[in-house]
């Protein structure tokens, strides 16, 4: 799982400054299978929040798309940076039965620091996510948000991700 920013140069909905990228900005959370072919995608949300930013909410509706799609969701292995360790989000992973493999948030007390197993062999495979952002950087369209409706520029996002997908196929 992983969230991914893009400038909005035109504004439109869902979109809000983000200081670090010192542009207005969208974000989306991704969750993706163990080769990088998306699973699910939450709604557009403001760039000016962080990853964890109504995580909970977020994530619940990429699950109950999957379940829709007759996906099971049970006993997944979830492996996430450090933006996504909330006490929240770890209990509603275990709630769901998902093994939450999130690296721990280094901003937070050393008292609270490893209090959860955190496998770095499992967190490897997380190279994957880097390896769709690229393949996702050959899609232009994308890079840069010109579309002031969230619904088109979602629809462009699953596009590219439809053709990777049948690239692989």
């Amino acid at each position: 799982m992983y969230g991914t920013y893009t400038p909005a140069k035109r504004g439109g909905k869902s979109v809000g400054y983000q200081g670090r990228k010192k542009s207005k900005t969208t974000n989306m959370l991704l969750l993706t299978d163990s080769q990088g072919i998306r699973l699910a995608v939450s709604r557009p949300m403001a760039g000016n929040h962080h990853d964890a930013y109504k995580l909970n909410e977020h994530f619940n509706d990429m699950l109950q798309k999957l379940e829709k799609s007759c996906v099971p969701t049970q006993g997944l292995f979830l492996n996430a940076d450090a933006g996504f360790d909330t006490r929240e989000f770890r209990k509603l992973c275990s709630s769901r039965e998902i093994i939450a493999n999130i690296v721990e948030n280094g901003r937070k007390s050393k008292s609270k620091q490893g209090k959860y197993i955190f496998d770095r062999l499992l967190y490897k495979y997380r190279f994957v996510i880097e390896r769709i952002n690229a393949w996702l950087d050959a899609f232009k369209a994308i890079l840069v948000r010109f579309e002031t409706k969230d619904e088109t520029w979602k629809s462009l996002w699953l596009l590219a991700f439809t053709v990777i997908l049948l690239r692989k196929l």
